[in-house]
């Protein structure tokens, strides 16, 4: 007995998954797949970061500088390997406004204080709330956050500044170098599709940019490269104070641009930390992510970088290229340091159709398909949250998206939930008439729950029974007062059976119950509660 007792229990102990383990994957093979997956993201990240500079109103080295500090200590202490981290276009929207009203340097300080705001939400390990993002959100996320990268990549279609001599910047391509660009764009994403079926050998996306750009400087074909955005050149970022006057009015200045960072920040690792998980198989982490964003900025901020968090079509390309562990993160952070430091003008002839087409390949990858093919199938709430999402993200922006979309999913369970509450009900042989509530007591439901009694019918002893039921909040609270004070007004006693623990406690706490004695559900024990009125009052 004593042994099936045993190994029942032992049964339930969840094992640890050694395969999740990075160390038990850390073959020579894995490392080999891991380095190159790591130059693969790190040649992604170049013109990524240079634009989302540009879009913050910064200098192309602060992006670059962000992209390889945040990426290297979010790939060394991070809560998922396999993710990547560097600046992004969802904080360099909102930086925008900060640089061009107050200068570069409140930046830098924003963003120290962005990183230490998201430590403390890793310590109180609020982390954990991305459990309560509805799986609607994130199709919504993945599909917003697809049709966004999609759309930042036609600006490479547009002519870059130092492109073509008498041609104004930010024009579209037009004629041949059109055609060029779109038929190196349509190799690259040939490549990319077809050498997984021959080989693994190399990560495809690196095949892929490694071939137009031998293609493109072997025939010296005029189509915009990397160095047509900007020049990458610089030095090892330099430690720097931000020159800021450390008083109240900073804070006050910098403060809500922090707090709206942070929050950005947060949710897209969250989210994109729960999509690497789904396709690696690994679980938890989150709160070790916060704190881990929250390092980098900090640091990031002190290295003259412009912050940043993780990025989902880099990371989709690192996942999909093979990387795995740590060591992809890290190298895609050291190549990017090397390019700055030693071979950007080896980079800088990279064409951008080459990357367009990596980044297009990720947007297909990316794009959660078959929620085109569930929309008739699944609830039409969620339906419309999947397009809700999807379409605030691409006009607005992933925080605002994933909150809205939590809201409205909230107020819908609210709404069904609110819907089910109803009671069956029973004469005892002692007279006394019994009303067995079914479905939770909540704001939603109180005034529901008021309706299911005939006050004026019953009889003198009234029985709730709360078996299938659950008190869940002050609008419950106050629901039972309002029916026993009517029962009371009317001459007749109400009382309540069967409340589970935690609903007893809040009962108690409040002050509703006259017998205080255990009532315990699973045992079907059935104390029965009179209730005190005049608690809460009417208004």
């Amino acid at each position: 007995m004593a042994k099936a007792l045993l190994a029942r229990y032992a049964s339930r102990i969840q094992k640890p998954d050694l395969s999740l383990s990075p160390t038990a994957r850390l073959t020579p093979a894995q490392i080999r797949t891991d380095i190159l997956s790591g130059l693969t993201v790190a040649l992604a990240l170049v013109p990524e970061a240079v634009a989302f500079a540009f879009v913050a109103g910064v200098h192309p080295l602060v992006g670059l500088y962000a992209a390889f500090m945040v990426g290297l200590i979010t790939a060394l202490i991070g809560g998922r390997p396999g993710m990547i981290s560097g600046a992004t276009g969802a904080l360099a929207v909102v930086m925008v406004a900060l640089v061009a009203d107050h200068g570069v340097e409140y930046l830098f300080a924003t963003v120290v204080l962005m990183g230490i705001l998201q430590i403390f939400a890793g310590v109180m390990h609020w982390g954990k709330f991305i459990r309560l993002v509805p799986h609607p959100v994130m199709l919504g996320f993945v599909n917003g956050l697809a049709i966004v990268i999609f759309m930042a990549q036609l600006t490479q279609f547009k002519v870059p500044g130092t492109a073509v001599p008498g041609v104004s910047p930010g024009e579209w391509l037009s004629g041949l170098q059109l055609a060029m660009m779109l038929g190196l764009v349509a190799l690259t994403m040939a490549i990319i599709w077809l050498l997984p079926k021959l080989t693994k050998v190399i990560p495809a996306p690196l095949a892929g940019i490694a071939v137009t750009a031998a293609i493109v400087i072997a025939f010296g074909l005029d189509v915009p490269r990397v160095g047509d955005m900007a020049s990458i050149k610089g030095q090892f970022p330099p430690f720097h104070l931000p020159m800021v006057p450390l008083n109240l009015e900073t804070l006050q200045i910098i403060l809500p641009y922090a707090v709206i960072l942070a929050a950005i920040g947060l949710i897209e690792s969250l989210l994109t930390l729960n999509l690497v998980g789904e396709m690696t198989g690994q679980r938890g982490g989150a709160s070790q992510e916060c704190i881990a964003q929250g390092t980098a900025n900090v640091v990031t901020g002190f290295f003259g970088g412009m912050g940043g968090c993780a990025m989902i079509g880099q990371s989709m390309i690192n996942v999909k290229s093979g990387g795995r562990t740590r060591i992809a993160g890290i190298v895609a952070a050291l190549f990017l340091l090397s390019f700055i430091l030693f071979a950007s003008p080896l980079i800088e002839l990279i064409p951008l159709a080459a990357l367009v087409g990596v980044m297009f390949m990720v947007v297909i990858g990316t794009f959660a398909w078959n929620s085109l093919r569930i929309l008739a199938k699944v609830p039409l709430m969620d339906a419309f949250v999947i397009v809700l999402v999807t379409v605030v993200t691409v006009f607005e922006d992933l925080a605002v998206a994933v909150v809205v979309g939590v809201i409205v999913s909230a107020l819908a369970y609210a709404w069904n939930n609110a819907r089910r509450i109803h009671a069956k009900s029973y004469t005892t042989p002692e007279g006394a008439k019994v009303y067995q509530i079914q479905g939770p007591l909540f704001f939603g439901s109180s005034d529901g729950f008021a309706e299911l009694f005939d006050i004026e019918g019953d009889p003198k002893a009234v029985i709730v029974d709360f078996a299938d039921s659950r008190v869940v909040d002050q609008s419950a609270l106050q629901a039972i007062e309002a029916v026993a004070g009517k029962y009371e007004a009317a001459g007749k006693r109400l009382q309540l059976r069967h409340l589970s623990r935690d609903c007893h406690r809040l009962l108690t706490k409040a002050g509703h119950l006259v017998i205080d004695s255990d009532d315990d559900p699973d045992y079907a024990l059935a104390a029965d509660y009179h209730v005190r009125t005049g608690i809460l009052g009417g208004h």
